[in-house]
Formats: structure tokens, sequence, C-alpha cells
């Protein structure tokens, strides 16, 4: 069971009720982060679930621990994703797979997509998931690269960047034109196939400088309460 999920003790009122407000915490919260973002006034969380900001403060201490008990549900479904990639025979149908998956998870909880874009020190649950999720896209790389399917010059930190440019164009069309991704998705995709590659401009970003870009938009996260 994640962090996300409670589970009631029978025969105790007060237990009782205190899981039930944390469900509704949850779920005010994943509501409101998908809607405003995960620096969104808690207040609001607690207003949504119908509780005092005291009993959010009970049950979550700091804006990270909401944000571990949010996420753990569907990091756990972007992993069940890439596993899924892994598993495929064919390297570069699994690394689609995952992509066209990933971005699909990202549509149905746009909230989701600042998550993923952005590192939160203090929240573990969520910084353990993604530090296993990106050993799990890295070893799709590996094996698109070894199959000669993927261009060699793709990291692994140029598909998490799919990631960041998917929550703009999600947020620019939702109302007008909510699958304008998928086509955004295949020009992207047929970039990456290295029958088509043609030279690069510049160098890619390491990890670390993705990580330092991570953390500057995770700050105002960490830095609220």
């Amino acid at each position: 069971m994640g962090t996300g999920q409670a589970q009631a003790v029978p025969g105790r009122a007060l237990r009782k009720d205190a899981q039930l407000n944390r469900v509704a915490l949850l779920r005010a919260a994943a509501e409101v982060f998908a809607l405003a973002g995960l620096e969104a006034p808690l207040e609001e969380v607690a207003r949504r679930a119908g509780v005092g900001i005291g009993t959010l403060y009970r049950h979550f201490p700091t804006r990270a621990d909401l944000v571990d008990g949010v996420l753990t549900r569907p990091l756990d479904a972007h992993l069940a994703v890439a596993e899924e990639a892994l598993a495929c025979p064919d390297s570069w149908q699994g690394l689609v797979h995952y992509m066209e998956r990933s971005c699909e998870l990202v549509t149905a909880d746009r909230g989701i997509a600042e998550m993923m874009s952005i590192r939160l020190p203090g929240s573990p649950v969520a910084e353990l998931a993604k530090e296993r999720l990106h050993e799990m896209v890295a070893q799709l790389v590996a094996r698109a690269h070894s199959d000669g399917r993927l261009r060699p010059d793709v990291t692994t930190e140029d598909l998490f960047f799919l990631t960041w440019s998917h929550a703009r164009i999600l947020e620019a069309t939702a109302t007008v034109a909510p699958d304008a991704w998928r086509r955004h998705l295949e020009l992207f995709v047929d970039g990456l196939r290295a029958e088509r590659a043609h030279p690069l401009s510049g160098s890619p970003m390491t990890r670390a400088q993705v990580q330092v870009a991570m953390l500057s938009l995770g700050k105002r996260c960490t830095t609220r309460s």
C-alpha cells in the first residue's frame, strides 16, 4: 500500500475519522495541485477537503509530506508503464510505448506534469520513485541505441524534456485542441529515429545540469508551507 492510501482501523471511531480526513485531504490536494500546481495554497486544499488547516498540518506537517502522499499513485503508474516498455521485445516499440503512455498519464492529470519536471528533496518517496524511473528510461534508451533504432546523440535527459514541453502544450491547448499533444509527440518521435538524424547543435545537458534546473523549479514548493 502506497503512502497515498489510508486504511481505517475497525472499532476506533477517532482513528476512522482521522483516516477519512486523510483520504479527503489527499483527494482535495490532487484536485488543487492539478488545477493550480504544487505551490497552490494549502488553505484551499483544507477548504476543499472540508477540514481546518490545523487538521491538514496534523496529517501532513510540510508541503513535501502532502506532495509525497498525493504523488505516490501517479508515480507508481509511470513506473508500471516503464516496466511494460522494457518487457516489449522490440526496443523501438518499447521506447515509443513509454513516451505515448507517459504522455497520456500526464494528460489525465495535468498536475503530474509539474511534478515530473521538478525535484523536491524533502519528498523522499517521490524522489526515490523518480530515481527508479530514470534508471528504467535509461535502460530503454540504451536498448534502442544498441539496436541502432535511436539516434546515437539522444540522451535520457533529452527524453525527460518531452514531459516539460508536453506540460506547456497541455496548458495552452486544453480548452481549444485537447489532442494537439499527439501531433507534437509524433513529430518528436520522428526526430528520434536514427535513419532521419541530422547533427544537433550544442552539447546535451548532463544529468547534473537537469537536476539543478529541476531544483530551481521545486524551490517554490519546498519554501512554502
